[in-house]
């Protein structure tokens, strides 16, 4: 039987009394850190091949193993899709499936990767980010992807941007975040058809609901 996923707990009760703030700063702000050299390299040969690419490219952010980087794949033939983790042992496990050919699947820092994305122009059709690390604990908010100076980056590449979180306050702080940055979302419970993520399987199975928040970022 498998065993079920226990329920995120937190010390706030709602939204990070500091998150506007944290927001506002970063919008305001450019990012400055050092790009990994690493993740120069993965972009660097990534880039070659969006370059090579006549159609339209979908970004997955924090994709795990890559189950949720097939799936779409599968359901988008036309596009090149993307997947990015930052963790090496998940990206290259080893796997009986073989991946579909218009996805790519690679291991690099998404604090940098985004960067480099804006420096060089990608606008994306479509961007998930599927249950990302919530960071519950109050002291975390700037571990948080709405809480991060990267934020601005992750808007800037446009499309049809979708993130899934069996934690709604997670999203409701996103939603707020996108607000002040000057773009409406829609925040609402599921039920889902086919689990993108062993994540969402696990969730789901265990009795959570869990929620995904939708907003179309149009490009600057």
């Amino acid at each position: 039987m498998q065993q079920k996923s226990r329920t995120i707990e937190s010390n706030q009760t709602g939204p990070h009394e500091r998150l506007e703030a944290t927001v506002l700063k970063h919008l305001k702000a450019d990012f400055k850190k050092p790009i990994a050299d690493h993740t120069q390299r993965v972009f660097d040969e990534v880039n070659k091949l969006v370059s090579k690419h006549a159609g339209s490219v979908v970004f997955d952010s924090c994709c795990g193993v890559g189950d949720s980087t097939r799936l779409i794949a599968r359901d988008h033939p036309d596009h090149l899709v993307i997947g990015i983790d930052k963790s090496a042992s998940r990206v290259t496990r080893e796997r009986l499936q073989v991946d579909p050919e218009n996805m790519i699947l690679r291991r690099a820092d998404l604090n940098d990767f985004y960067r480099l994305m804006v420096t060089a122009g990608w606008q994306v059709e479509k961007h998930f980010v599927l249950y990302p690390n919530p960071w519950p604990k109050s002291a975390h908010l700037g571990r948080r992807w709405h809480g991060a100076p990267v934020f601005p980056y992750m808007l800037k590449l446009g499309g049809q941007f979708e993130m899934r979180s069996n934690w709604k306050l997670y999203l409701e702080e996103f939603q707020i975040a996108l607000k002040l940055a000057g773009h409406v979302s829609e925040l609402e419970g599921f039920e889902p058809e086919e689990y993108l993520t062993p994540f969402e399987k696990k969730y789901h199975e265990s009795g959570q609901q869990v929620y995904r928040l939708i907003t179309d970022i149009k490009p600057n």
